[in-house]
């Protein structure tokens, strides 16, 4: 039987020792989040438990068909639970609004697979090698014993595959594939799934991803690529926040590309950014980290205070400085 490490069974001791649980996830919830977060409440349940599911915002569109009861819901202040788990949850200031909200509880689980997370809870599984929560979720039911519905397959399969790029980057590994097979051979519905989740989005989106390509800029012998998404642009293309996920990628498969940028205007001086990278010597949450953000080492993020263009000449700065290393 293969070994699994010692926090796994302490996680399963905890989750049998108690009754109700609050399983949270980060903002503005992504596949992995969404998939992890509901396939591991829909397992606790099937335990017998009684599982609240929180999120401090909306399900995206494109994951609707993975919470078709509503589980997954905004956080309530005055609940009180045994056990909060946070899942795919690099930092507690990411759960936004729920991190108000789950003060009364027993114990705090942090399932996360992020680089630069900081073991903020009182038992902390933080896997950096796996390339998704969701592998360590199906790891985690494998290990208890519980059984894997087909609902589950479907929401941990989402999980695993949108974190990878559908197995595309570099950091799926064999058994990525040996849990998507299982969870395949488990009932997960491969056509709806790829249908609801990669074939399918609003014209809005394609509106928005018009803008990209007629405003992405790229720089240092084009090895850097970066795009702004402004208020007006989302006003006038009828867009919302949730039909940004996986612009970047269009700007950061350019072929010359080391390194792409999303500076996403919150507040007039508040800017979202997102980092991807293409060379592994170039460690983007490295990058992130130095304004307050983090992630993965290709895939990483911050939330940046100060003017557009401030926020824009330091984070290029830090990424041209990070890119010496190349030369």
């Amino acid at each position: 039987m293969k070994s699994h490490p010692e926090i796994i069974h302490r996680i399963i001791e905890i989750i049998r020792e108690n009754k109700t649980f609050c399983i949270v996830g980060h903002v503005r919830p992504d596949g992995d989040c969404i998939g992890s977060q509901l396939g591991l409440a829909l397992a606790l349940q099937n335990e017998g438990k009684k599982v609240t599911v929180w999120n401090s915002d909306a399900v995206p569109q494109k994951y609707r068909f993975l919470n078709p009861d509503g589980l997954l819901e905004k956080p309530r202040m005055g609940e009180k639970f045994d056990c909060v788990i946070a899942t795919d949850c690099a930092s507690f200031e990411r759960l936004g609004k729920v991190a108000e909200c789950i003060g009364n509880r027993k114990v705090f689980i942090n399932i996360d697979h992020h680089e630069s997370n900081p073991h903020y809870a009182d038992v902390n599984w933080i896997s950096p090698r796996e390339p998704s929560c969701g592998e360590l979720i199906y790891r985690l039911l494998k290990a208890a014993r519980w059984p894997i519905t087909k609902p589950i397959a479907d929401l941990l399969f989402t999980a695993i595959s949108t974190d990878t790029g559908s197995f595309q980057y570099p950091t799926t590994r064999p058994g990525t594939f040996h849990a998507g097979a299982e969870l395949v051979t488990r009932g997960a519905n491969l056509a709806k799934i790829c249908d609801e989740v990669y074939q399918s989005y609003p014209l809005s989106r394609a509106k928005l991803l018009k803008h990209v390509y007629s405003k992405f800029r790229l720089m240092d012998h084009d090895r850097i690529a970066w795009f702004w998404l402004k208020k007006k642009d989302f006003a006038r293309t009828g867009a919302e926040s949730d039909d940004t996920e996986g612009l970047i990628d269009h700007i950061r498969a350019i072929e010359p590309v080391v390194v792409a940028c999303v500076f996403e205007e919150l507040e007039p001086e508040l800017t979202r950014i997102s980092l991807r990278s293409k060379n592994a010597n170039v460690n983007v949450s490295a990058i992130c980290a130095q304004f307050g953000g983090g992630g993965h080492p290709a895939a990483a993020g911050a939330r940046i205070p100060g003017t557009p263009l401030s926020v824009q000449r330091k984070v290029i700065a830090a990424v041209k400085r990070a890119m010496k290393a190349l030369k």
